[in-house]
């Protein structure tokens, strides 16, 4: 049951970018929020974009690093928000596997800055390099420009299992199994996120 994001760019050939859901396998492994993320060095990046107004419409969809040939975030400006109307307004919701790296994040605090209607919160599963000044100020800028940053909470997790992730063709939907440490490593990175962002 596999639902094509048909309402994005009938005839844009990029529209591959939006295959439908997520492989489990991916999402168990990418997702984890483990505070040591060796090997996990790809950015799944799920969506909900939902258009305020009249006409009001929700779209989903999932973007990762490897089919872009860019990070998933810049891939995101660069398939999706040309589709969207600037005299519109939207609410922008991205699950994403680790907090944008440098250039990703200085590329949102631009793009929010230069479309007053957009609206973007962003919960990660960790953060990326926090440790370091640089990122630091990155996100902090990013927060100043309107971005809510978020970690995503062991519910959040849930929500992308079910609404993203594919299940097996023929079975019935699994429920999600939260790992061990999920709750423990949630707090740890709020911890860590409230310290950048005071």
């Amino acid at each position: 049951s596999h639902e094509r994001m048909t309402s994005l760019g009938r005839d844009d050939k990029r529209v591959f970018f939006l295959i439908c859901r997520l492989p489990a396998i991916f999402f168990k492994f990418q997702f984890r929020n483990v505070e040591y993320s060796s090997g996990r060095n790809k950015t799944f990046l799920c969506y909900v974009l939902e258009t305020q107004g009249k006409e009001s419409a929700t779209s989903r969809g999932y973007l990762e690093d490897e089919h872009a040939a860019a990070h998933a975030e810049i891939a995101f400006f660069n398939t999706i928000l040309p589709k969207c109307d600037s005299s519109s307004r939207y609410n922008i919701t991205w699950y994403v596997s680790s907090s944008p790296c440098v250039a990703c994040a200085d590329r949102i605090t631009e793009t929010l800055r230069k479309n007053k209607n957009l609206r973007l919160t962003i919960m990660v599963g960790r953060l990326f390099m926090w440790e370091e000044p640089e990122m630091q100020a990155a996100l902090k800028k990013m927060k100043a420009a309107g971005c809510k940053l978020r970690i995503m909470k062991p519910q959040d997790f849930e929500y992308v299992w079910q609404n993203f992730v594919e299940q097996e063709e023929g079975q019935e939907a699994k429920a999600f199994v939260p790992w061990e440490d999920i709750q423990e490593n949630f707090q740890y990175y709020e911890e860590k996120l409230a310290e950048i962002l005071h």
